[in-house]
């Protein structure tokens, strides 16, 4: 996730209340990392807390492996926030912060978050971090109505934003089944003959630019348009055609969502690495990390998945690329 936004946060309290807008959703039960370059927040990433029980070397191990991941990031330094009950927290957020430190990155905090509290471990002042810990801001503070205002939204938790991008179900599922036999026919008939594969590719590029000009005006494409532009996404050379068109638009976003809840489930692959890297390059990390997951689950082989699965998992923002590309 990149913290690409321009809300002044000027507390630990804003942070922690700014947290789940720039996340997408509320985190539970997982811990977020938030890194700085200068007076700026750079990015943030997020993860799971291990299982309970997990074997003590094991988290150790999976901690450095997220601080390996943050370090590539170059920052000034991080946030380390923990949310759930403390006996589940502390061990992992304490293990993060040694191993950030291990790796010479500064720490600015590390906070706990747990039912509307928020507890930092290295302020020991009772008048600004007592031991009850702090209230929570509400949901209609100032912070949150300015993230409101710019267009952000914080979802009740993850899984609200997994089904943002689940399949459609009832009436709309048995169109697209009719749509995709229709689409299937009409492929087998362009591939065959002489030329077939500059026939696929010319009527490739045609469905992703019409694609586009659809959902840039506002409209949206039929049944029969998605099931055909999900029939010819399967060839890389279209999928590649789709991938070096997306640009910073928050109208892409609507046009890969709603291209792969609508597809059958063997055409999901390329719309969902196409959402994830769209959303990727918008700093909506928690989005392209669950496209992604869709795409992995329905082929765990794809290229662009698998490639985009690295990037986030080393919360790797388009704005590091940018900065490491050399120059011409």
């Amino acid at each position: 996730m990149k913290a690409d936004c321009s809300l002044q946060v000027r507390s630990p309290s804003e942070l922690v209340a700014a947290l789940p807008f720039l996340m997408g959703y509320h985190p539970h039960d997982s811990v977020a990392l938030v890194g700085r370059r200068g007076r700026d927040l750079d990015f943030g990433a997020c993860f799971d807390l291990p299982p309970p029980g997990l074997d003590t070397d094991a988290a150790r191990a999976a901690t450095r492996e997220v601080a390996a991941g943050i370090l590539l990031q170059e920052p000034d330094a991080v946030v380390v926030i923990g949310y759930g009950p403390r006996r589940r927290v502390t061990p992992v957020v304490v293990h993060v912060a040694e191993a950030l430190r291990d790796f010479g990155v500064g720490i600015d905090d590390v906070i706990r978050v747990h039912e509307g509290r928020w507890w930092s471990y290295l302020c020991e002042e009772p008048r600004c971090c007592p031991p009850e810990g702090n209230l929570c801001l509400p949901y209609d503070s100032v912070i949150a109505a300015e993230a409101t205002f710019l267009g952000q939204v914080a979802l009740p938790s993850r899984g609200d934003l997994v089904a943002q991008v689940a399949a459609v179900q009832g009436p709309g599922r048995a169109a697209m089944v009719v749509a995709t036999e229709a689409a299937r026919r009409r492929f087998g008939e362009l591939v065959t003959g002489d030329r077939d594969t500059k026939r696929l590719r010319r009527a490739g590029r045609a469905a992703v630019r019409e694609a586009e000009k659809r959902y840039r005006s506002g409209a949206t494409l039929t049944d029969d348009e998605t099931a055909w532009l999900g029939v010819l996404l399967t060839d890389p050379a279209v999928e590649d055609y789709a991938l070096d068109r997306i640009g910073r638009n928050e109208w892409r976003v609507g046009l890969w969502t709603d291209v792969l809840r609508r597809v059958e489930p063997v055409y999901v692959p390329a719309p969902a690495a196409l959402l994830a890297f769209t959303a990727w390059q918008l700093g909506r990390g928690a989005l392209a990390r669950v496209a992604v997951d869709r795409a992995l689950a329905a082929e765990p082989g794809h290229e662009l998945a698998g490639m985009l699965h690295q990037v986030l998992g080393f919360a790797i923002s388009p704005g590091m690329l940018r900065r490491n590309r050399p120059a011409c």
